[in-house]
């Protein structure tokens, strides 16, 4: 079938049909002949590509056949298990893995002019690449502060996948929203962390403005794999969710500890 473009042209209009349509409606849609299109119509029903249905007919006469795409059921959850293993047993091996493979995609998405030279710019920066991605992002304006914001995801477009590989999914998204503010000027500026799952639907991006933190926070090694990192402060609480809303106890221990400027 891919080598028959009035196969595929078929094709693609009953899959964007809204009910199924019978060989003369779709012949006059492509201009083709009748016959012609149910010959092609054969051929993609016996590849089980499209499936034929019995609809009254218009007026006296025989039942007219009609025709829709057959919908496949991708195994998104079996593939996301075998990418998974093949990223070896360790869950920090593969949130780290899956944070580099978030930030090559970041490198080659199509470049967001939106510098960063403050906390509410990173801000709006993740609101948008957020909507962009189908998380419906919401600021949580009641704990915005001048070191940190929290912004709610409440529709990850691949929250089944997460619930079961996190480190995985929700490292990819994390490494992309890092690459595109580095390339917008938050390295060494802004820290972005994600908690994934603090309520069933919802989700939390943290961001942090470095050039807030307090003296005593200064750079040293991370002894298990050698990378920089910022030692916390402990002079300062960090802010909660607002009242009423779930702490972040169940923030991945391998996606909320890492800065932007880390590669």
């Amino acid at each position: 079938m891919s080598d028959s473009w009035p196969r595929r042209r078929l094709l693609a209009i009953l899959r964007g049909a809204s009910e199924p349509l019978d060989a003369q409606e779709l012949a006059r849609v492509t201009g083709q002949h009748v016959t012609t299109v149910r010959f092609h119509l054969d051929v993609l029903t016996r590849e089980s590509l499209v499936r034929q249905f019995q609809q009254p007919p218009r007026g006296r006469g025989r039942p007219r056949i009609g025709y829709t795409a057959v919908q496949r059921s991708v195994g998104y959850q079996e593939l996301a298990q075998v990418l998974a293993d093949q990223l070896g047993s360790d869950p920090r091996r593969r949130s780290d893995a899956a944070v580099a493979a978030g930030r090559a995609w970041g490198a080659k998405m199509e470049s967001v002019d939106q510098p960063v030279e403050s906390l509410d710019d990173a801000k709006d920066l993740t609101v948008t690449l957020a909507s962009e991605l189908g998380f419906a992002p919401e600021r949580e304006h009641d704990t915005e502060t001048d070191e940190q914001v929290m912004i709610r995801l409440t529709a990850c477009p691949l929250r089944e996948l997460a619930r079961t590989h996190s480190e995985v999914v929700c490292g990819v998204h994390l490494g992309l929203m890092r690459e595109v503010l580095d390339r917008n000027g938050g390295r060494d500026q802004v820290s972005v962390r994600l908690h994934p799952f603090v309520e069933p639907e919802l989700c939390v991006a943290r961001l942090e403005w470095l050039e807030a933190r307090a003296p005593e926070a200064v750079a040293d090694v991370d002894d298990t794999g050698g990378e920089p990192r910022l030692a916390p402060s402990t002079s300062r609480v960090a802010p909660q969710l607002r009242t009423g809303e779930p702490q972040l106890r169940n923030a991945d221990p391998y996606l909320g500890k890492q800065s932007t400027n880390q590669r």
